[in-house]
C-alpha cells in the first residue's frame, strides 16, 4: 500500500520535498512510516519521536495506517 508523507519547514528542506509517497505492507503503523522516512537521505534531522498526524488527526506510533492515508510529520513550532 502507498501512504503520502507530508513534510513541513526544516523537515521538507532536509528531505528535499514537501511530500513523499511511501510503500508499506498492509497493517503498517505510524512507527513503520517513520522508520521508512528515516531511511531516506536527509532524514537525520527528524527527532526520535516526532509529532505525527494521520489524515489531520494526531496519531500514536502504534496506530495503523491505510492505503491513501496522509501522514504529516510535524516539526516543532516556536513563536511569540
Amino acid at each position: 500500500m502507498i501512504v503520502t508523507v507530508l513534510l513541513f519547514a526544516s523537515y521538507a528542506e532536509s528531505l528535499g520535498a514537501s511530500s513523499i509517497d511511501v510503500e508499506l505492507p498492509s497493517g503498517a503503523t505510524v512507527a513503520d512510516v517513520i522508520g521508512s522516512v528515516r531511511g531516506l537521505p536527509g532524514a537525520a534531522r527528524l527527532p526520535r519521536e516526532p509529532l505525527v498526524a494521520v489524515n489531520e488527526r494526531y496519531a500514536a506510533r502504534h496506530d495503523v495506517v491505510h492505503a491513501g492515508d496522509e501522514v504529516a510529520i510535524i516539526p516543532p513550532v516556536a513563536g511569540g
